[in-house]
């Protein structure tokens, strides 16, 4: 079949690429390189070097596709407070204008990458049957961007479902943002001899999904043709890990002999996170096979072997004010 996966130049598509291209589909996919970069894209595929907002483009570039995964996000939930015009766009706008290329294209399934962030602050751990409550514009532009996508694919006939991952990690996640990807921010700074930096009292408890026990479910959810119209919860949910434990855990990996630096914490941050995979499980067959030692492991031998880098602050703050993070206006992650 022919595949389409958008931000297929950032860690979750590139990784979803080379899959389903090693499972014999012709690959094609789209990436603004905001935040993908090229050395990621396996080779022998199409790619479009598209923004998801330009409509007109995505119509050109879905023509004859059977599937398309909409993984193209500006995951940056922290970041949304602060930048909610920038995060928004590139979440809403993007999706809105994607689904409605796909539709148009007549698609036949469209799969939607939507995030943890969408049930807010709620009793862990969280369920498909909870309502949406986000608790930020990152969240908020996710939960319209799905309410959208049922919405029109009850209107106009299109097969849809929608993965919500756990924290991913691993090979080809990018570790120079300051503005999220915690463990590979860790582990980038104390490669360099640098300390953790950890916002408010570092107990928030997150669950961290290495990239190959995501991809068999993505798979799945596109190319079972008896899934359709779920949401699924994807990724580890045996055990949660504090921000301070995975920080002693990754300076355990690089060899760092420092502490962590406590910073003030970040406004709206959802303290517990973490979702049950009951359903995945019974609907998808996941399993937990790689454990969060092993998920750092592999990350920083992929951090060592692309090589250390300086953290890069190109994307926009646009409230500065007293309440945004000195880390981002001083640069000093």
């Amino acid at each position: 079949m022919k595949i389409f996966i958008t931000g297929i130049a950032g860690f979750l598509g590139s990784h979803l690429a080379k899959r389903l291209q090693n499972l014999g589909h012709e690959i094609f996919g789209n990436d603004n390189l905001i935040l993908g970069e090229l050395e990621n894209l396996p080779k022998n595929i199409k790619f479009y070097k598209t923004d998801c907002c330009d409509y007109n483009q995505m119509v050109k570039n879905l023509e004859g596709i059977d599937i398309v995964y909409h993984c193209a996000a500006t995951a940056h939930e922290g970041l949304s407070v602060f930048s909610p015009n920038f995060i928004t766009k590139n979440i809403y706008q993007a999706s809105t204008s994607v689904i409605t290329a796909s539709i148009v294209n007549k698609v036949k399934k469209f799969i939607f990458c939507s995030s943890m962030a969408r049930y807010g602050n709620q009793q862990t751990p969280f369920k498909e049957s909870m309502p949406a409550k986000p608790e930020d514009p990152y969240g908020i532009a996710k939960v319209a961007s799905e309410d959208t996508l049922k919405l029109l694919s009850e209107v106009h006939g299109m097969n849809f479902n929608i993965a919500v991952p756990h924290n991913i990690v691993g090979p080809n996640q990018k570790y120079d943002d300051p503005f999220r990807n915690v463990m590979s921010i860790f582990i980038n700074r104390n490669l360099q001899g640098e300390p953790s930096i950890i916002y408010g009292d570092g107990m928030q408890q997150r669950c961290f999904s290495y990239i190959d026990d995501v991809i068999f479910c993505l798979e799945k959810l596109a190319l079972d043709k008896n899934i359709n119209k779920e949401i699924v919860n994807i990724g580890p949910d045996e055990e949660t890990t504090t921000v301070l434990e995975l920080s002693k855990l990754v300076a355990n990996e690089t060899g760092y002999n420092g502490h962590p630096i406590f910073v003030k914490d970040r406004p709206k941050e959802v303290k517990f996170a973490s979702c049950s995979s009951d359903k995945a499980r019974k609907l998808l067959g996941y399993e937990t096979k790689t454990s969060l030692k092993d998920s750092i492991k592999f990350t920083t031998e992929f951090i060592k072997k692309r090589g250390i880098k300086k953290f890069n602050y190109n994307l926009p703050i646009e409230i500065d004010n007293h309440l945004t993070p000195e880390t981002w206006k001083l640069k000093k992650i």
